[in-house]
């Protein structure tokens, strides 16, 4: 459908965006001369739909609060036929940033975008398309991404996408890049004071304006805008991140990090430093819309600034039947910003995109009472899956009759979420919206674009042989090793599921990051015992370049620890122990000790407990890297590109050798038929991972 200059109009007035209009090419008017030194965070594009996409940058100014710039968007890289142009403001009030919505452009084009201040100072040049039309019946191609902590790793993984992306046929090339969170990291260290962490150096990222922030251990959290601004501009100083920003246009949501590690709704949250957080939440949301070029509206009215309201950090302490605090300024602080929303791409993709942290409930496993239940420490920190799946009901549990009392063994304590909602990480509104979105999506495939990981994680400890434990674990019984994401949240992972299930939906596919590690698997609300009924796909992209399990396990698994063989797998000829934790989730701790014996892959998955993870294909806890999606009329291909431990930037243009590069591939398939995933090793070897 082809859109009017009127539709185009009230388009950018419903997010308050300036407005660029495309029109008859021709030569470029300014005197652009490049100068990157005064656009210090580059530039980027964002949002793309079939005919418009929002276009950034950043020029700060020495003097004066408001400056206008020229935005000028071209079908060619030398600006001969130049199609857009429009004024694109900065002030102090946004940090200098603009964004200005370009529209009236063809579909599934590539075009060329540049900024120019009034001397004719010009930013670097950038790249972005435009998506194909709902009816276009190409394939798409799209990378998703997550976890970059530039202040303790290298963003290699993006170098290697430019590479490839720039060598790949026309018709293979990516169209965006998701971006599932973590594109910051609000808890920063400084190189004085931390100069490693495992096998990382510490590298300068940002400081925190004196006053603006707190202090946890080494770690420096940022309370005020102009503390996430900081972090913000720092991580944009990264060349690979801003290359990539400048060659694809990005579509990006937030996991905890671009507000606070532990935190939920307007809550602080980072390990022992815990208080509400009402104007922090604000204003991690300011910095985020100021840094990230999305289609969404501020509280302001208008893209040119955000127009933070006014609210007071309050104890939350009401909530609703739903798990949302009630408390005036929580609810104004969470609903400043409402980053979900869906994109067409073609007619192969509905793309929707959550927010798992805004309005998230409390986390329904940390009451006190539950580490009297048993001994965790013995089965270092595992704990029982039907425990879990009990608090997580809540008041719902098992037909809306919860249990009494939690019991582990001979442990047994009162239940702490008998009368509580169940666990939610979506909220109500947003997950109501979320099943009308899959109900009313009408292209081939169906992505959830989520933050955190749908798939489970367990053990079946029952299986320890004697002595490893002071005491065995029941038999019969699962041990679940997550939690924070919906790998644990079984009762709202079901409902969703069930909505698939229910309005026969095929080609239903999650993608989600957050977990440091490469994942490949099935929807499935319940795994054995319970009923194991794949709905759709699910998979998991690794850090860019975050600490994963593996590593952490590396340097804090002891030698001497009983339960080592689950994790890590000595060699005798010195290399790095081998990650049995990859194992041990798909197949199964005999299979962990068999290896950690003989070394030898076949035998050891030869052992392997059919009832653990059915749902699992692939598990790697120490892949880095990125995964590309490319869907047609009849198939999803998911691959994974494993790069190795990114701990320095590589300075050569393809970023680095690769570790290995997986192929995980589905035939859609009909309503009430079981998807079925085939997977390939295209290059290198992922290990323990298959």
């Amino acid at each position: 459908m082809s859109l009017t200059r009127r539709d185009f109009i009230q388009a950018a007035a419903s997010i308050g965006a300036s407005l660029a209009l495309g029109g008859t090419a021709c030569r470029s008017r300014t005197s652009w001369r490049e100068r990157r030194d005064l656009y210090p965070e580059g530039v980027a594009s964002g949002d793309p739909d079939s005919q418009s996409v929002i276009l950034w940058t950043r020029r700060p100014f020495a003097r004066g609060d408001k400056h206008v710039l020229t935005v000028e968007v071209a079908e060619d890289e030398d600006f001969k036929r130049v199609i857009a142009h429009a004024a694109a403001p900065v002030s102090a009030a946004s940090d200098w940033t603009t964004r200005v919505l370009v529209a009236g452009l063809p579909p599934a084009r590539v075009y060329w975008y540049r900024f120019t201040d009034a001397d004719g100072n010009g930013s670097r040049i950038g790249r972005t398309i435009t998506a194909p039309a709902a009816d276009d019946p190409r394939s798409v191609t799209f990378a998703f991404v997550s976890c970059q902590a530039c202040n303790e790793g290298a963003l290699n993984a993006y170098r290697r996408m430019i590479f490839e992306d720039e060598r790949a046929a026309p018709g293979d090339q990516l169209g965006f890049v998701l971006h599932l969170g973590d594109f910051i990291y609000e808890v920063v260290q400084y190189p004085e004071e931390a100069k490693t962490r495992l096998d990382r150096t510490i590298y300068e990222v940002a400081r925190i304006p004196e006053g603006q922030g707190h202090k946890v251990g080494n770690f420096h959290i940022p309370l005020t805008v102009d503390g996430y601004r900081a972090i913000y501009k720092g991580y944009l100083h990264d060349p690979d991140l801003q290359d990539a920003r400048a060659r694809l246009p990005f579509v990006c949501v937030w996991d905890n990090h671009e507000f606070s590690w532990q935190g939920w709704q307007s809550q602080v949250s980072a390990g022992p430093f815990e208080q509400p957080g009402q104007s922090v939440k604000i204003a991690a949301n300011q910095a985020w819309f100021e840094y990230i070029p999305a289609r969404v509206a501020p509280p302001s009215g208008s893209l040119e600034q955000f127009g933070p309201p006014a609210v007071k950090d309050v104890k939350l302490e009401k909530f609703d039947d739903n798990g949302l605090c009630l408390e005036p300024n929580n609810l104004v602080a969470i609903n400043s910003l409402k980053v979900y929303r869906a994109l067409r791409y073609g007619k192969h993709l509905d793309l929707i995109i959550t927010d798992l942290y805004s309005y998230r409930s409390p986390d329904p496993y940390s009451d006190e009472s539950l580490g009297k239940l048993g001994d965790w420490e013995d089965y270092n920190g595992m704990f029982p899956e039907d425990v879990m799946q009990a608090l997580d009901g809540g008041r719902a549990f098992n037909g809306g009759k919860p249990p009494d009392e939690l019991r582990f063994k001979d442990g047994h304590v009162p239940n702490p979420r008998k009368d509580a909602p169940p666990q939610t990480l979506l909220g109500a509104e947003q997950k109501a919206w979320l099943e009308d979105q899959l109900k009313r999506a009408t292209a081939t495939w169906k992505i959830w674009g989520n933050s955190m990981g749908a798939l489970e994680w367990r053990a079946d400890v029952e299986n320890l042989p004697p002595g490893m434990t002071k005491a065995p674990w029941p038999a019969g019984t699962f041990a679940n090793i997550g939690g924070r994401d919906h790998g644990s949240a079984w009762t709202e992972r079901g409902e969703i599921f069930d909505v698939v299930r229910e309005a026969k939906i095929t080609g239903f596919a999650i993608v989600s990051g957050d977990r440091h590690s490469f994942w490949a698997g099935y929807a499935s609300a319940q795994l054995p015992p319970g009923k194991y009924e794949p709905v759709g796909l699910s998979f998991i992209g690794a850090s860019l370049s975050s600490p994963g399990a593996a590593e952490a396990h590396e340097h804090r698994i002891k030698k001497d620890l009983p339960m080592r063989p689950l994790y890590l797998a000595d060699r005798t000829d010195g290399a790095k122990p081998e990650c049995t934790f990859n194992m041990l989730l798909k197949h199964g701790v005999r299979s962990c000790i068999e290896y950690t014996k003989t070394f030898d892959r076949e035998r050891a998955r030869a052992l392997s407990n059919p009832a653990l993870a059915p749902h699992l294909a692939f598990v790697d806890m120490g892949g880095h890297g990125y995964a590309t999606v490319r869907v047609s009329g009849d198939e999803l291909r998911t691959e994974f590109v494993c790069i190795p431990r990114p701990i320095k930037r590589i300075e050569s243009p393809d970023g680095g050798p690769l570790r290995y590069r997986t192929a995980h591939t589905a035939k859609l398939w009909r309503p009430g038929e079981r998807p079925e995933l085939t997977q390939k090793v295209l290059e290198g070897d992922p290990g323990l991972g298959i």
